[in-house]
């Protein structure tokens, strides 16, 4: 019996993550109700008493978390943004590099990637590698997010009739958390230029990477980059490259589901692509992701409890 302790278990992802472990016979969970999880000794009690411990807290409160734990013993999935570049974690994206699930399933410190970055480096890191895009070309990213990604207090706005609007620009300073993620998991030269939008839907996500592939000094076809995206991820149960013949794509597409649909749509004589991801911001984006990485670290199959 594995004993996992989801710290932070009655927020957004924290709930998403406990649906997901319900029912299977090789999980035990170690619980705390309400006083319990407020009592700073029983909480350390049960960060070290798990096999694995997963974060969905505050980035500082999830750094006090792993100082809290004082054995060798407990292994980690920290959904939160606090160790996504930090040295010592390895990166929770088990599709991102050719051998990088192996590296998840011996690793003691696990940070989940990001909504937003999760469907941009699954988009661009494959390219990259594969010398179709340019380390040094200056890349944006353009993506929408459902309100529930910006948890309880993003919720309570929307459905209680507060938002303003039913789209909503941010990240205006150009300096959003999640940028060094796609930059250094991305391995490109320069920060993208990141727009962050959100959408009065509570949950689905649609990123997109235009690419002028007129201004690269070689310049790729639409066939070799939707070639390289089947290639990375013909193995995976998880994410799929879906043939360009769709009018139109939704933010609500995955929504739901735990999977990744990319897709490439361009026009060759303009020597223009569009690059499309969509997901669930809770599900591949957050604890889809979560229990993923910990399938693979426990050993399980790795889409166990997963909608595909």
């Amino acid at each position: 019996m594995t004993r996992v302790f989801i710290d932070g278990a009655v927020g957004t992802t924290g709930l998403e993550i406990r649906e997901r472990l319900a029912g299977r016979s090789e999980i035990e969970l170690i619980l705390l109700d309400d006083k319990a999880r407020k009592n700073a000794r029983k909480r350390k009690e049960a960060l070290n008493a798990a096999d694995f411990v997963i974060l969905c807290l505050p980035d500082d409160a999830a750094r006090e978390a792993v100082e809290m734990i004082g054995n060798t013993t407990t292994r980690v999935i920290d959904a939160s943004s606090a160790h996504r570049v930090a040295d010592g974690w390895t990166y929770g994206f088990p599709e991102l590099e050719p051998g990088h699930m192996a590296a998840i399933a011996e690793a003691q410190r696990v940070s989940n990637p990001g909504c937003y970055p999760t469907g941009f480096l699954a988009l661009v890191r494959p390219l990259v590698r594969a010398g179709l895009i340019p380390v040094d070309y200056p890349l944006s990213v353009n993506a929408t997010s459902g309100y529930s990604g910006g948890g309880k207090s993003m919720i309570a706005e929307f459905e209680g009739g507060d938002a303003p609007t039913a789209f909503r620009a941010y990240g205006l300073t150009l300096a959003h958390k999640h940028v060094p993620e796609m930059q250094k998991h991305a391995r490109i030269v320069h920060p993208p230029i990141f727009q962050p939008a959100v959408a009065n839907v509570y949950r689905g996500m649609v990123v997109e990477v235009p690419l002028p592939l007129h201004a690269f000094t070689r310049r790729p076809s639409l066939e070799a980059i939707e070639n390289a995206l089947r290639d990375a991820y013909k193995d995976s149960p998880l994410v799929r490259v879906l043939d360009a013949d769709a009018s139109a794509v939704t933010i609500e597409e995955d929504a739901g589901t735990d999977r990744l649909s990319l897709r490439v749509f361009g026009n060759a004589d303009a020597g223009q692509a569009r690059l499309i991801a969509t997901l669930d911001n809770l599900g591949k984006g957050a604890a889809g992701a979560a229990v993923q990485n910990l399938n693979i670290m426990a050993g399980f199959d790795p889409v166990a409890g997963l909608v595909l």
